[in-house]
């Protein structure tokens, strides 16, 4: 077999003369090839978002949906207040543009925002806002005695279309959290007495001036099913990107789930402990959780001469120490709260971050309540003093939850030696029948914070409040009392941090009452809606704060970048 051997020296020259046309070509189409800019996505105007909202429609009035959070809910997007307040309770101004204070906290002067309008076109000025707090404090309005009682001894004054003066008999430093009620169309209204407003047709076709307008009603097998809500373009604030925001009402979270499964809906309006282990398995749910507007703690009566030991702080003390307040969350609540230590909410305006903190320390507790003078005897049962045994009765809701939570806290008093036994009571009963007229000892308790924006603590801890107010612990302390006094009238907003300051660390020092935990609200959304932010809530509404951020529909645009210059 003959091999040929190519003389290669004859073809170096071709492949020179290819190689360098390659390169030829490669630079022409890169010099020839248009500039490629970045892009990135943004969100886009357009879309529709289905929450199912737990609950029922009753009626599209502000002033009539104190008592029915799913009407607030769709509320809060159709009307807007004088002031909103951001999540740590600093008031933000909604549809006023201005307001100055008076030195001596009695005078406030508004200036509404310049060319305001109603979703129906007409112009909204000082005369709705007049007219709102008219239906306000009429005896047929849904608002308490209390709030009424403020707003008759109010002097208010319209200057012009756009200026409104209030005058109060002293100073008020909470004065701004009654302005945060929604203001109705006078131009619509004002032809409707007062008694015939909670049936009026305005009601089930509300105009209203928020980003949000009444589109219709949702009338499935004779019931209102659902309410669908469109974007309102003449809106003063943030104009918000999803175009439609339709409601559908379900009666509880399990079958508001369903229908989120079912492809109905996109968001559920809060996930209930009863549904949030079946939750928690959806793949594209996501969740927002957050602070609830409550506190539940335990209430000693410290008059009740049955109970005299209470009287004695470190024995409020020991009984603090010996409950273990994170495991009760994490078995009955399922991990959804958090331990507290003030009255007053966190990560607000006047919380004091600095409080004492007692963690769960039995045998402390136990050292407290021998030094106290109440000793085991030797079958180390009931802890014994000079005033007999350490023994009381603990008065709860009779739900399911209290009933549980109960149960904890006397086991864990009674691993130190206290005797506790239980009474359950009708919800509706509790303040008025024992709490009220101080026929308890001990009680386990919720305060309902909601729409407390302010914290004013005033109403359930200074001594005025003992006789006939919800100072239901009639605590007497005068140091208490006069930091609460001054923060009601002083309006400079660090004076007034620094004396709920001071009250905070003698509540801690004193324990009137034992803190266990603030609930947590878990609100889910499926992950194809962007945007989402829950912040902390004074109300379930108030996860709707920044709903002008949320987008559905995203677009590409060019990244605007800056181009590096020559230096001269």
């Amino acid at each position: 077999m003959a091999f040929f051997v190519f003389p290669m020296k004859h073809y170096r020259w071709q492949i020179l003369i290819v190689l360098l046309t390659l390169a030829l070509v490669g630079v022409l189409l890169l010099t020839r090839q248009p500039s490629l800019t970045p892009t990135v996505v943004e969100p886009a105007s357009g879309g529709v978002y289905t929450e199912a909202l737990i609950g029922s429609f009753s009626r599209l009035n502000p002033l009539y949906d104190l008592a029915n959070p799913a009407d607030r809910d769709v509320n809060r997007l159709i009307f807007s207040s004088l002031f909103r307040f951001d999540s740590r309770g600093v008031p933000q101004p909604d549809l006023v543009e201005s307001w100055g204070v008076s030195a001596d906290g009695t005078v406030y002067n508004l200036t509404l925002r310049p060319n305001l309008l109603w979703h129906d076109g007409q112009p909204l000025t000082t005369e709705d806002v007049l007219f709102t707090l008219d239906v306000l404090r009429s005896q047929f309005s849904a608002y308490t005695d209390d709030v009424r009682a403020l707003w008759d001894s109010v002097e208010i004054t319209v200057l012009d279309g756009r200026n409104i003066k209030f005058v109060l008999q002293e100073p008020f430093a909470p004065f701004l959290d009654y302005l945060t009620f929604g203001v109705l169309p006078k131009h619509l209204l004002s032809t409707t007495p007062p008694d015939q407003m909670l049936l009026a047709e305005f009601n089930f076709s509300p105009v209203g001036s928020g980003p949000y307008r009444f589109e219709k009603l949702l009338v499935e097998d004779n019931r209102i099913a659902g309410v669908v809500l469109t974007r309102f373009d003449g809106y003063y604030g943030a104009k918000p990107f999803i175009e439609q925001i339709v409601f559908r009402y379900y009666p509880d979270a399990a079958s508001a789930l369903a229908a989120y499964r079912n492809g109905d809906v996109l968001g559920i309006s809060q996930i209930t402990l009863d549904v949030l282990p079946e939750a928690l398995q959806e793949p594209n749910l996501a969740f927002y959780s957050s602070r609830m507007p409550r506190l539940t703690m335990i209430l000693f009566n410290l008059q009740n001469d049955e109970v005299r030991f209470l009287q004695d702080k470190s024995i409020r003390r020991a009984l603090l120490l010996a409950l273990n307040r994170q495991w009760i969350i994490d078995r009955y609540l399922q991990g959804q709260g958090i331990v507290a230590d003030s009255p007053l909410l966190p990560d607000t305006w006047a919380y004091y971050n600095g409080v004492e903190r007692l963690p769960y320390d039995p045998v402390a507790a136990a050292a407290l309540l021998k030094k106290a003078g109440y000793v085991l005897p030797a079958d180390g049962t009931v802890r014994v003093g000079e005033e007999g045994r350490l023994s009381f009765t603990l008065l709860h809701p009779d739900t399911v939850l209290h009933a549980a939570l109960a149960d904890a806290i006397r086991d864990h008093w009674a691993a130190v030696g206290v005797e506790v036994t239980l009474q359950a009571v009708p919800y509706s009963r509790l303040i008025e029948d024992y709490l009220a007229t101080h026929r308890y000892q001990v009680a386990l308790v919720d305060f309902d914070l909601t729409r407390a924006y302010d914290p004013d603590p005033y109403p359930f801890w200074h001594q005025a409040e003992i006789v006939n107010g919800q100072n239901y612990a009639q605590w007497d302390n005068r140091s208490a009392s006069e930091y609460l006094e001054q923060a009601r009238v002083i309006t400079e907003p660090d004076t007034r941090a620094r004396l709920y300051r001071n009250f905070q660390v003698v509540f801690a020092r004193e324990l009137p009452a034992l803190p266990l935990f603030y609930p947590v609200y878990t609100y889910a959304v499926d992950t194809r809606v962007l945007g989402v932010q829950v912040p902390l809530l004074f109300e379930p509404a108030d996860r709707f704060n920044n709903i002008a951020r949320w987008y559905l529909i995203t677009r590409r645009a060019l990244e605007q970048t800056q181009q590096a210059q020559p230096t001269p």
